[in-house]
């Protein structure tokens, strides 16, 4: 099996359905490997979703996994766009962190995913947990 830490799992702005300079971007340094799911909940952020961890096996976020082709290059500029700064004493928009996803195939894969890293006490959580459908 390749390299868990060669792929990558988007559950908003950059998947494919979205037509912006940084989904374009992960479209021309990966190759879309299948839809699925990890278990978590989805919230709206600002114009943008924010996904967290659950225990609860019902709730779902769902999206696309990529296999990175320079996963330095893309983290570098991924990360930059989702808000990671380590050179940053403020805390990061997002984490990004290894999950199991499961795949539309019932395989599982260990995917990096981008984890919202702020309260989500007065957002609007997304029940579908589909950004795509929500929007």
């Amino acid at each position: 099996m390749p390299t868990a830490s060669n792929y990558l799992f988007v559950y908003g702005t950059l998947m494919q359905d979205f037509k912006n300079e940084m989904s374009q971007f992960l479209a021309s340094h990966s190759q879309f490997i299948a839809h699925g799911y990890f278990t978590g909940k989805l919230y709206e952020v600002d114009g943008f979703p924010g996904a967290i961890p659950s225990d609860d096996e019902h709730e779902k976020v769902y999206g696309s996994v990529f296999k990175l082709h320079d996963i330095n290059k893309v983290f570098e500029v991924l990360d930059a766009y989702e808000g990671i700064d380590k050179t940053s004493s403020e805390p990061d928009l997002y984490n990004r962190v290894l999950v199991d996803v499961s795949l539309d195939n019932k395989e599982s894969l260990s995917c990096w995913v981008y984890i919202y890293n702020f309260p989500v006490d007065t957002l609007k959580r997304i029940p579908s947990g589909n950004y795509k459908s929500s929007i």
